[in-house]
């Protein structure tokens, strides 16, 4: 999960589709194009158009407009939405590379909102779910380093939170209000290789 660099600036959000694109961003776009040329949707010379500018590409809006009209949404490679999430008898699910707005309103509706924040983009160090949950989840999968802090009003509803975050690491907040609902959170399972690596961390710092 990244952040962007105006995580502790006073000034203005940025717009997520102004956000700054890294050479991963890129890659995934050109990734994204060469399939398509390979089967036959774009010919040579679009493909050597849109890769030359999705190179040159500064922002992740300018590398998003790239790919529409290659794959559907949910198949994007870069996922650049900040409108409300509404689960109403349903699952809906953000995940892969997508930008996480200082502010995301969601509505869990007998529904399931489920967020990977893996690989997502923050815009702040502190962002809010402003969620409305009745009869609903919110499902959370947050990397090491990431707080997960529920704050808003809960009526007959479940907390479940088992992340490991950092001391100065960022914070998703969730705010709002719960009704017959349940929130949880959780870090990515550790392999064997990590537990000992961690062991091995702690019995040297003896």
């Amino acid at each position: 999960m990244d952040l962007t660099k105006s995580q502790t600036s006073a000034r203005p959000v940025t717009s997520v589709r102004d956000l700054r694109a890294s050479d991963a961003d890129r890659e995934r776009v050109i990734a994204v194009l060469g399939e398509a040329l390979a089967d036959g949707r774009l010919t040579a010379d679009e493909h050597a158009e849109r890769a030359e500018r999705a190179w040159r590409a500064r922002t992740l809006g300018e590398l998003t407009g790239l790919t529409t009209d290659l794959s559907p949404p949910e198949a994007q490679p870069i996922l650049v939405d900040d409108r409300p999430l509404q689960a109403t008898f349903g699952t809906v699910r953000r995940g892969g590379r997508w930008v996480l707005p200082v502010r995301l309103p969601l509505l869990a509706l007998f529904g399931t909102v489920e967020l990977d924040l893996r690989e997502a983009v923050l815009q702040r160090r502190h962002v809010v779910l402003d969620a409305l949950v009745l009869c609903g989840r919110v499902r959370l999968l947050v990397p090491d380093g990431v707080a997960v802090n529920v704050t808003g009003r809960t009526v007959l509803s479940t907390q479940d939170v088992r992340v490991r975050p950092a001391g100065e690491g960022p914070v998703v907040e969730i705010g709002g209000r719960m009704l017959l609902g349940s929130v949880r959170a959780r870090a990515p399972k550790r392999t064997w290789r990590d537990r000992v690596r961690g062991r091995l961390r702690i019995r040297k710092g003896r």
